[in-house]
């Protein structure tokens, strides 16, 4: 299974940014789709950006204006520029293959193991 190692996340004021970044175990050029997703204590996963391979993208709507998903193909990494930030962003972020793209049985064979995040905290 293709690993995530995902950093950059700490703790800001409300207003400022951060820049998450992911490197998986495998070329990002073999993955059609990459997302950021979030999930808080008990909540659901929640996908909050995805980019494919040819550059496409789309954002959640609650981040939608504030956070900016890329990539950079030369360094196999997958990027979240996040702006604006608010308290309610709190959150662990981890990345993976965005799963509306694959049946269920190819993404828990390839994609079914998630890293460990990292801990994004916004106060007020």
């Amino acid at each position: 299974q293709v690993q995530f190692v995902e950093s950059g996340g700490g703790l800001v004021h409300s207003g400022g940014s951060l820049r998450l970044s992911c490197v998986p175990s495998v070329s990002i050029n073999s993955i059609y789709a990459m997302g950021w997703y979030r999930q808080a204590p008990g909540k659901q996963r929640e996908l909050v950006a995805t980019i494919t391979n040819h550059g496409s993208t789309k954002d959640a709507d609650s981040v939608k204006g504030r956070f900016t998903i890329s990539r950079d193909n030369a360094k196999n990494t997958v990027y979240l520029q996040m702006n604006s930030l608010k308290p309610e962003d709190t959150d662990v972020y981890y990345c993976n293959a965005d799963r509306k793209y694959y049946s269920s049985s190819y993404y828990n064979r390839n994609f079914g193991s998630w890293g460990q995040g990292t801990q994004v905290t916004v106060s007020s």
